[in-house]
């Protein structure tokens, strides 16, 4: 989580809310305002990956493609050779030093 307007540096668009990190940015991002929770469904469904935020889809893209091969390495990830290859694991929520809240967070197999 990062506060796109408020943090201290400069951000890339791969880095702000909604871009599945470093990989696939989005042209829209509707957030509501600070103090407002936001919702957040992230869908994976076999190499399908969809991200809707406040009932839009902002990132849709396939997992382990070519193209996700090159995007990965040229970018950000390419000296990291395990990223995004795990099929199952665990799920962190990262700050960057501003104040974050979360609540009613679900994970649900499909």
């Amino acid at each position: 989580m990062i506060d796109d307007e408020g943090f201290s540096e400069h951000l890339e668009e791969w880095q702000k809310t909604a871009a599945d990190y470093a990989m696939h940015t989005t042209s829209s991002r509707p957030t509501k305002p600070v103090g407002e929770y936001n919702h957040t469904v992230i869908k994976v469904n076999g190499s399908h990956v969809e991200h809707w935020l406040n009932g839009l889809k902002v990132v849709e893209f396939e997992a382990w493609t070519p193209e996700w091969y090159a995007l990965k390495a040229k970018g950000k990830w390419k000296d990291t050779p395990g990223y995004g290859l795990a099929k199952k694991g665990f799920i962190a929520l990262q700050d960057h030093g501003s104040e974050v809240w979360f609540k009613n967070i679900k994970i649900k197999q499909l």
